[in-house]
């Protein structure tokens, strides 16, 4: 393992040069559009541009559930957001979510148009609007939210902790690696526990906390993200690995786990979605290839 060599900050941080690694490029500490560009819009009410990412994924998967519970009124266009290529920072992204970030939604049943980011907000406005996998009794109804804004308090160490320091950053640093994979440990052992008596994580039912968790935590155990399932012990989780195996067997989970993915292999890649005869188009496609 390397060691990092000697280092001092200075009084003032500068932006001298880029911090190498994977995002380096799209790196910066500004905000605001780098280039005009307008984004695209399709013929549903709802307008989602994003990537399959976990965060991404939240969304799509909520998508999908809300059509799978017979909700029409849920149909969206799905664009992909290249964030490698910075997409992120074109005028009509930034325009929808100031801060450059995937997913970003457009409601354009509403006058005016309705913008919503940061994912976790994206599933309470859809859970509210169509009354759907979010609880109305109060006491589960507050259940559902502290675990979804759990989740959203979490996953940083997770992704930007933990999956940075493992996975992406130029110089493998012993100190970093071990403080965010014992944080990470620790936020598995919490669902663990959390999962030992119940199906789900906010109770009984399946809702928005199970929708929001399950990319990045049974992402990870399923050994998806960061190919760290080995190093943090996975199978000892044992109820949370149920519950990961049990979500990720659900048809709208796997349609949403396609939905602007644009690696990976063939068959789980649907670079737009905008209709779900799309992803019969694409199992045609499949086949086709395959033969």
């Amino acid at each position: 393992m390397e060691t990092p060599s000697p280092y001092t900050p200075p009084s003032v941080w500068q932006w001298d040069t880029e911090s190498g690694g994977t995002w380096a490029s799209t790196n910066r500490p500004i905000a605001g559009p780098t280039h005009e560009k307008e984004l695209p819009v399709g013929q549903h009410p709802l307008q989602l541009y994003s990537l399959a990412t976990p965060n991404g994924q939240k969304v799509t998967i909520m998508l999908e559930e809300l059509l799978a519970l017979g909700i029409t009124a849920a149909e969206y266009d799905a664009y992909p957001i290249l964030i490698n290529k910075g997409d992120q920072f074109g005028s009509g992204f930034v325009a929808v979510n100031p801060n450059s970030k995937i997913p970003a939604l457009v409601d354009l049943s509403t006058n005016p148009p309705t913008r919503v980011f940061e994912s976790g907000s994206i599933l309470l406005y859809l859970a509210e609007k169509f009354g759907a996998l979010l609880p109305t009794e109060p006491a589960h109804r507050i259940e559902c939210l502290s675990w979804l804004f759990w989740q959203m308090g979490s996953a940083p160490y997770v992704g930007g902790g933990f999956g940075h320091f493992y996975n992406y950053a130029p110089t493998k640093i012993e100190y970093c690696i071990d403080r965010f994979t014992m944080e990470t440990k620790r936020q598995l052992d919490v669902l663990d526990r959390q999962l030992a008596d119940q199906p789900y994580v906010a109770g009984d039912a399946y809702t928005i906390a199970d929708i929001a968790i399950w990319p990045w935590y049974g992402g990870l155990v399923l050994n998806r993200l960061y190919n760290a399932a080995e190093f943090v012990d996975a199978p000892s989780y044992k109820n949370l690995m149920r519950w990961a195996e049990a979500i990720d067997a659900r048809p709208a989970v796997q349609r949403g786990r396609m939905v602007n993915r644009t690696w990976g292999p063939p068959e789980e890649q649907l670079h737009e979605r905008h209709a779900a005869s799309d992803f019969e188009t694409r199992t045609q496609d499949k086949l086709k290839a395959a033969g």
